[in-house]
């Protein structure tokens, strides 16, 4: 066992960074969270509960105004679910000595302000169907853009210097081309980048297609057991050259703005569908003084990610590899097939991959799997920043509730970086693909992975266990990143390069 607890070091003088882009939930709001819910579980809040309520809150030092917006988050669940409207039958007064309700009545359709918005919103309809007719038109008239920039560099392979960048090009579109593979080879040898020589050897042996001095250079130089780090990643790092190309930036802010309130409310649906997970607080170990090798593979990988591991339940009664809670702290939930099994370096691209949602860019996309929600979550965020955004009728019925369960939750910072959000969005056309974002955060998440095992065939032997059916997607964008500048610079940054 103490054989065990070595395999997951770092390098000699490791320097952990700045810890960042982990989903943060406190925990005295999670167990206030709780107490309330427990509260309106019948749609009344009786005097006794509400002084129960309010000496919880003054023994934990939170803020009123923080745990107004909870309450009233958690009521808007609460009412959308079961269609009904909580009482607090405590007699509280407001400075006129009225009755305080729970929640405040929207205006009637007669109020002249809510009059002059509907106007407003007719209007906003009207002309943005006449831009989307005057964008058809412009597209029927665009000039059809053809990209040649890889037919240049498919000439270096026949003749002349070979460029590595051109190569490189090359490869993002065909990841598996064995004369590209040969020249990058070649170029990164005679650029005296040896480890730009000994990534692209790597493919070549994982492809079956090295040569004698290729096949040499890899296993010469190949790390027996784990890589052992120097430093960890940042935050720049991360959004510069680990996050696949194709996850629009501003898609990643707008989820990570609203994670939270996404969080607090999908426990709160689970908890009232008596669906929550139980948590047994003796399955949980902390990574520092464990002896359980996934246990402490993952504080090795959070540690190296500039992250911080989740709770840990270690579970070998369950199936599968690892499984995210949904909880207030969320926890991970290590099965079977994680605890025993596993080598090392199949387990450091599970928990690399596996930490890569907690991002707060990315936890959305774990915790709400289906496209069709994401989007819903997303439009919503962009209402909460523009409440006069036009919406067809369906899609205004669908995501107002949503926009009114998160909007209590975010602290005003959050409402004005989801305004800029939306003028963002705007100027950058107001229109994106989530479902493209989804495919490139997973092969986001298949990147962190690789970059702790350094080994395509445990790569490849995991995400054929974990996605079977993306796997042959997942490998290709690998073979691609294996071979990328951007993987060259990962590894110097984290002092695993050669050279």
């Amino acid at each position: 066992m103490a054989g065990d607890q070595q395999v997951f070091e770092h390098g000699a003088g490791f320097e952990q960074g700045e810890i960042s882009g982990t989903v943060r939930l406190d925990k005295f709001e999670a167990y206030y969270e709780e107490l309330f819910a427990e509260v309106i579980e019948d749609g009344v809040i009786t005097g006794e509960e509400r002084a129960r309520l309010t000496k919880a809150a003054l023994s934990m030092g939170l803020d009123p105004q923080r745990l107004s917006q909870l309450e009233r988050a958690m009521q808007a669940v609460y009412e959308l679910r079961h269609r009904t409207t909580i009482v607090e039958a405590t007699p509280g007064f407001s400075d006129d000595d009225s009755p305080r309700a729970s929640l405040q009545v929207l205006p009637p359709s007669t109020d002249p302000r809510a009059v002059a918005l509907q106007r407003r919103v007719a209007e906003l309809e009207r002309r943005v169907a006449e831009l989307e007719a005057d964008l058809e038109v412009a597209r029927s008239q665009a000039a059809v853009e053809v990209d040649v920039s890889d037919l240049g560099a498919r000439r270096t392979l026949v003749g002349g210097p070979e460029d590595p960048a051109d190569l490189r090009r090359v490869l993002r579109h065909a990841p598996r081309d064995a004369d590209a593979l040969h020249g990058l080879y070649r170029a990164c040898l005679d650029a005296n980048d040896l480890d730009g020589a000994w990534c692209a050897s790597h493919v070549l042996v994982y492809l079956g297609y090295a040569g004698d001095d290729e096949a040499t250079t890899y296993r010469g130089h190949r790390v027996d057991g784990l890589v052992r780090p120097a430093a960890s990643l940042g935050a720049d790092a991360w959004r510069r050259l680990l996050m696949h190309p194709d996850e629009e930036p501003l898609i990643g802010e707008i989820f990570s703005t609203v994670v939270s309130a996404v969080t607090l409310g999908r426990v709160a649906a689970l908890r009232a569908q008596k669906a929550l997970p139980t948590l047994d607080p003796a399955k949980r170990h902390d990574p520092k003084t464990s002896t359980i090798q996934a246990v402490r593979c993952f504080a090795w990988a959070a540690a190296i990610l500039g992250m911080a591991p989740p709770p840990l339940f270690a579970d070998p009664d369950r199936p599968g590899l690892v499984e995210l809670l949904p909880a207030v702290p969320p926890a991970s939930r290590l099965g079977k097939a994680a605890l025993s099994g596993r080598t090392p370096n199949e387990l450091a691209f599970v928990a690399g991959r596996h930490l890569s949602w907690y991002r707060e860019e990315h936890f959305v996309r774990l915790l709400v799997p289906s496209v069709q929600d994401l989007e819903d979550i997303f439009v919503a965020a962009l209402v909460i920043g523009n409440p006069g955004l036009p919406l067809a009728a369906e899609a205004r019925a669908r995501v107002a509730p949503l926009a009114r369960a998160l909007e209590p939750i975010l602290d005003p910072s959050q409402v004005d970086r989801l305004r800029g959000s939306f003028l963002r969005f705007v100027e950058e056309g107001g229109r994106t693909n989530l479902g493209r974002w989804a495919v490139a955060a997973e092969k986001t998440a298949a990147r962190a992975g690789f970059l702790l095992v350094n080994n395509l065939a445990d790569a490849e032997a995991m995400l054929r266990l974990e996605r079977a059916a993306e796997a042959p997607a997942l490998i290709d964008d690998l073979l691609t990143f294996a071979t990328s500048e951007r993987y060259g610079k990962l590894r110097k940054q984290i002092g695993v390069a050669l050279g």
